[in-house]
């Protein structure tokens, strides 16, 4: 299992609907971490499993308090929060101010989400919502702690050359050496496109071929449809069959490739790093969680 943090270099391209997308739909059991320390929106948009709202204290906040004494990886379930639908959430930051009293903890936050897949309790993928990452935000220091991390990029020209230059900034960062050979290093940096449907394979292998023509070390690992309707359930604000929208449906697919790419190397890893314990029951595999909001 994982650390897979998802981040945007400018403007609203859709991080957060395509984290809660993916988490939807992750083949295994996962934790959603609103990471961003601009502040979350799930608070403001989605119910709590009880029918009522989410706590907006419990979560990133109550964490703070929690990681300067140390953090065992089990402990984040103490401040986690269950949606409607059944996904289970580790609440964002109300207000970017309170981002002060995560000073010094993102890259204990960052060990501990990777490190929980090692739990031999109650182990989980982490998919952490990181927001922009432009500018010194700490939220990259989550970054080399992670197996993965996905840029989200809309397909506007302008967009892509500045997920082409924070691709190639961000390999720079994370793995040093020449330009190219950070493909080769961990994490991995991947490009989600939020394409529409009709031109998305196509789009997909342009920009592609952009990402290795500079050299960046990143490559597109998939596309996200562009469906407001299906964003619009997701959140909560509309009725109708989340699991049959394109959003859902692309999620999934987008999902499904990228364990089928890197799922064994992850298990295998995690194996490695558990020491033998007594067996306990495993969790059953990710499912279409309903939507954010008010749930199936």
């Amino acid at each position: 299992m994982a650390l897979i943090a998802l981040a945007a270099d400018k403007g609203s391209p859709g991080v957060t609907t395509a984290a809660v997308a993916l988490a939807a739909v992750w083949p295994r059991r996962v934790l959603l971490a609103e990471a961003d320390p601009a502040g979350g929106d799930l608070v403001y948009r989605s119910a709590a499993a009880h029918g009522g709202p989410l706590n907006p204290n419990t979560g990133m906040l109550s964490i703070a308090a929690t990681a300067r004494r140390g953090l065992v990886p089990d402990q984040l379930w103490d401040h986690v929060q269950p949606l409607s639908g059944g996904l289970e959430v580790l609440v964002g930051l109300g207000i970017a101010e309170q981002a002060a009293g995560l000073a010094g903890l993102w890259p204990t936050l960052g060990h501990a989400f990777n490190s929980l897949a090692d739990s031999p309790h109650a182990a989980a993928d982490v998919i952490a919502d990181c927001g922009r990452i432009s500018g010194d935000t700490p939220a990259v220091e989550l970054f080399p702690h992670a197996a993965l991390v996905l840029l989200i990029s809309r397909t506007e020209p302008e967009a892509l050359a500045r997920v082409r230059d924070r691709a190639a900034a961000l390999a720079g960062k994370l793995h040093g050496g020449s330009r190219g050979a950070a493909s080769l290093g961990t994490p991995i940096i991947g490009v989600v496109l939020i394409a529409d449907t009709g031109t998305a394979g196509k789009l997909a292998s342009q920009v592609n071929d952009m990402l290795v023509h500079a050299q960046t070390g990143a490559r597109v690992v998939g596309t996200i449809a562009d469906d407001p309707a299906g964003a619009d359930q997701l959140a909560g604000r509309k009725r109708g069959r989340l699991d049959k929208s394109l959003l859902i449906r692309s999620a999934r697919k987008v999902a499904a490739d990228l364990y089928q790419q890197y799922g064994a190397a992850w298990a295998a890893s995690a194996q490695a790093n558990q020491a033998p314990q007594a067996h306990h029951a495993p969790h059953a595999p990710g499912r279409m969680q309903g939507h954010a909001g008010a749930g199936a």
